[in-house]
């Protein structure tokens, strides 16, 4: 059976089908299911009102809110024909994800579809990086609707099929080992990474002094570049307040994070062409809401570091910057834009600092937490799928 749902007439899907995942209820009533279906992608303005509904049922992360998920499908490529899943628990909506197809040639002959999870198949565009992704689920159910999706969806993948489910959370992926365990098909690990954060709990249990917490030689060099700094006529971390000085520490940003990379001879984020409107989009519509923070650390009066951060259910995640590198390697730009965006975050009582995924010499330095955030492919466990593990080395 395809993936592919039937429509009415009106685009609207009928193909509806029941989830393998119950809840538990008394022995006076029938154990509830959730009920799955794909439909066309609605209208976003009808979408956002039903997003933000369910998400604040939810406990999803900042790229399922509507913050991420609004500008993402509104600057979306053509072509992509996007769908929307949709779980049900007793006719309340309980799950919402966006799927989106993408037909490929395995070994360049065979062809397949891959079904992307919140990624679109296209490689520049999903370069905005998708992370902490997995269903938008309602609280009370989130395991029983992303087992249920996971399925539904698994269970519908044709022989040469596969769902392609990117930067997973924990939960996420623990559900896709399941759906994988109970259909027979094959998980495949894409990329194995990891997220790294600072926990403001055990610092605040500790005194409340970040740095205090450091390994000895990081906070020799975070003190040393600080004292450089301040040396220059002081140091000052501001917060942009408004959309259009959020706008010009963005551009500022560019400008470094470009030069750093170029430094290296490295193309950086925004060689990407969707990289400066997607995020152009979020700035304007996520500073009045506070869930982005553009900062600006300055040395004498002169940028030395930008930091561009999303907010989040009280967790600050660090999505990118630009740091101004100078000869004097005692000059630590961004190891001290980071400590003092730490300290900004726990003298406003937010829970988390979080520098997300992808390698980076700061992070282990800073961080006092760590998870897994893996890149999985699940399907069918056909003969190029075993001859692909085997030519990994994951099997043999």
């Amino acid at each position: 059976m395809s993936i592919w749902p039937r429509t009415d007439s009106d685009g609207i899907a009928s193909d509806t089908a029941t989830g393998t995942a119950t809840e538990s209820t008394p022995h006076t009533t029938a154990p509830a299911t959730i009920d799955i279906a794909l439909h066309p992608l609605p209208p976003l303005p009808k979408l956002a009102q039903v997003w933000a509904g369910l998400e604040a049922r939810a406990d999803s992360s900042f790229f399922l809110s509507w913050s991420w998920i609004g500008p993402w499908l509104a600057q979306m490529p053509a072509g992509i024909e996007a769908r929307l899943l949709l779980a049900r628990r007793g006719g309340e909506l309980v799950g919402l994800a966006v799927l989106c197809p993408r037909k490929r040639r395995r070994l360049g002959l065979l062809p397949s579809r891959c079904w992307m999870l919140h990624e679109t198949g296209d490689r520049g565009y999903d370069r905005l990086f998708m992370e902490y992704n997995g269903i938008l689920a309602d609280r009370r159910f989130a395991d029983e609707v992303t087992d249920a999706a996971l399925h539904w969806l698994g269970a519908r993948l044709s022989a040469n099929d596969e769902l392609v489910l990117g930067g997973l959370t924990p939960a996420a992926e623990r559900a896709a080992r399941r759906v994988a365990a109970r259909t027979g098909h094959s998980l495949q690990l894409r990329i194995a990474d990891s997220a790294q954060w600072v926990d403001m709990a055990p610092v605040r249990a500790a005194g409340g002094d970040f740095r205090a917490g450091l390994g000895r030689n990081t906070r020799a060099a975070v003190n040393r570049s600080e004292r450089l700094y301040r040396a220059r006529g002081g140091l000052d971390y501001r917060v942009a307040t408004t959309v259009e000085e959020a706008l010009e520490d963005f551009a500022a940003l560019e400008v470094l994070h470009q030069a750093g990379w170029k430094a290296r001879r490295q193309a950086g984020a925004f060689a990407n062409p969707a990289f400066r409107p997607f995020h152009e989009q979020l700035i304007t519509q996520g500073v009045p809401s506070g869930t982005v923070r553009l900062c600006r650390i300055s040395a004498g009066g002169q940028p030395i570091g930008y930091l561009y951060n999303f907010v989040h259910r009280n967790r600050v995640l660090n999505y990118q910057g630009g740091f101004a590198f100078e000869a004097d390697n005692r000059l630590k730009p961004g190891l001290l834009s980071h400590v003092l965006a730490v300290e900004d975050a726990l003298a406003r009582g937010e829970d988390c600092y979080d520098f997300m995924s992808t390698p980076a010499g700061h992070k282990p330095l800073l961080s006092n937490a760590e998870q897994p955030m893996n890149w999985l492919t699940l399907g069918p466990d056909r003969v190029s799928r075993r001859w692909r593990r085997i030519a990994d080395g994951r099997e043999g």
